[in-house]
Parts: structure tokens; C-alpha cells; sequence
């Protein structure tokens, strides 16, 4: 891969400053005060919130606690998209910090997975992870990875350790001369006004004649709305990491720098704000 590591370190690094306040209906003993927090963007919240469950559960009685879940103005958000796709989703032209509702009951089965454990975190990651380089590489890298790098992946998100993860991941990204690129580009485009949780299909980095597709090409092919006709006006955003990287961008780069750690690329398009 094209070593940007500055780019590689830099989307690792994003942040999200998040207040955490309990639902009102919840029991308390006493009132619970919000907690602040810092979220990592490539996390999990079930991943990084175990601080925020502990807070809200000294001021609860232990048989008004059941599975802790959260919301963002009536949106139950999905634990298994990673954090920093939650706030593009349905956040991103609101006010900092990001304001996340816990709750503690009514568990919304409807809308989300159960996640009783860090086990079960780890296993839909190293799923994803397994599924991208089927795309990428028809499984070929992921299979002669020992167990312990599988491990070390794991453990480098666990632990937002951003060496330890990417010595191992750094595999998962190479490609040879001659392939110049991935098989396919693993992505997912969310919308939040979409039907369909996401949409996924096989999307080459390179064009039979060797051009290299570029971001502009993925949404046109998939999504074909959000792109701005010549003489309309900007209806759309197309985010990742936070940023609206330029529709020209190869898709492949993209792919090396700024997939999540699950080696997918999360685009959310969402309406451009008015104000």
C-alpha cells in the first residue's frame, strides 16, 4: 500500500466529544449526572462505554438494570456500526458534544442486536474483517494469518492501540504490481432516509482499460441522486470520517486509508443542510 501513515494515524485519532445523559424515566436513587466522554470514531460505543455503564449504575437499584442500549433523538443506535458512521449518519450538522440518551430498559429488539458481551463485539468485527478480504483478496490473506494476528487485530481496536492494530492490518491492504489494486473495493453506503439499512455490491478499484476508478464513479454506479447534476444545486453530503473527500479520489487509496478497522469503507450520504 502507498504509505500515508500521517492519514492512516490522523482518522485512528478522530474523536467525538459526547455527552451521555440517562432517560428520564429511568429509576434512580438519586440524580444521575450526564457523563462526558470522549468517543473513538473507529470504535464500537458497547465497546467504549463500559466508564458511561458504571456511572448511571450507582445511581440505579440493581433490578431496574437490564441490557443498556442508546439513542440519539428517538434513533436506537446500532452498536455494531462503528461510532464514527452513527454520528455522519445522524449527527453530523448538529452541535457538539453529541448528546446520546442511555437507557437501561425496554431493550428496542426490533432495531437492535443484543450485545451481552465484549465476545460478541469481537466476533461481528473479525466477521467484517473476514468478509472484506474475500472482496479484497478471496480470503487468501486473512487464511494464513496465525490466530494470535487475528488476535492482535482485536486487541489493537480493543486497546486503541494504533501500532499493535495496524502491523497486522497493514497485510490486509497490499496488493502486488500487476493486481494494482484489490479484487473489490469492500464498502457500505448508508443513507438515512434509505429503505435498506445499507447497500453493497462488487465494485472494482480499476476499469478494464486501467483507469482507476475514483469515489465519484462508486456513487454514481450506487447512488446515482447524491451526485450533483452540472448546473443543480448541492442536494447531498458524502461523508467518511467525518469529511466530504473529493468525488476525484481513487478509490483504492480510499480503501487503504480510510476504511474502519473492519477494512470497510462506511459512506454515508446524508441531505445537505439548508441553513
Amino acid at each position: 500500500m502507498t504509505d500515508d501513515k500521517d492519514v492512516l494515524r490522523d482518522v485512528w485519532s478522530g474523536r467525538i466529544p459526547t455527552c451521555f445523559t440517562l432517560y428520564q424515566d429511568e429509576l434512580t436513587e438519586r440524580e444521575a449526572e450526564p457523563y462526558y466522554l470522549l468517543l473513538p470514531r473507529v470504535s464500537y460505543l458497547t465497546l467504549v462505554t463500559d466508564k458511561v455503564k458504571k456511572h448511571f449504575q450507582k445511581v440505579m437499584r440493581t433490578e431496574d438494570i437490564s441490557e443498556i442500549w442508546f439513542e440519539f433523538e428517538g434513533i436506537p443506535l446500532k452498536w455494531h456500526y462503528p461510532i464514527g458512521l452513527l454520528f455522519d449518519l445522524h449527527a453530523s450538522n448538529t452541535s457538539l458534544p453529541w448528546s446520546i440518551t442511555v437507557h437501561f430498559k425496554n431493550f428496542p429488539s426490533k432495531d437492535l442486536l443484543h450485545c451481552q458481551s465484549k465476545d460478541v463485539i469481537e466476533a461481528h468485527f473479525m466477521s467484517s474483517v473476514k468478509e472484506a478480504d474475500a472482496l479484497k483478496h478471496k480470503s487468501q490473506v486473512i487464511n494464513e494469518m496465525q490466530k494470535k494476528d487475528h488476535k492482535q487485530l482485536w486487541m489493537g481496536l480493543q486497546n486503541d492501540k494504533f501500532e499493535q492494530f495496524w502491523t497486522i492490518n497493514r497485510k490486509l491492504m497490499e496488493y502486488t504490481p500487476e493486481e494494482g489494486g484489490f479484487r473489490y473495493i469492500p464498502f457500505r453506503i448508508y443513507q438515512s432516509t434509505g429503505e435498506r439499512p445499507f447497500v453493497q455490491k462488487l465494485f472494482r478499484p480499476v476499469a478494464s482499460d486501467g483507469k482507476p476508478y475514483a469515489l465519484g464513479d462508486l456513487i454514481k454506479e450506487v447512488c446515482p441522486t447524491a451526485i450533483t447534476p452540472e448546473d443543480g444545486e448541492k442536494k447531498y453530503q458524502v461523508m467518511i470520517h467525518g469529511i466530504e473527500p473529493l468525488l476525484e479520489t481513487p478509490l483504492q487509496w480510499l480503501s487503504e486509508h480510510f476504511s474502519y478497522p473492519d477494512n470497510f469503507l462506511h459512506i454515508a450520504i446524508i441531505p445537505q443542510p439548508t441553513d
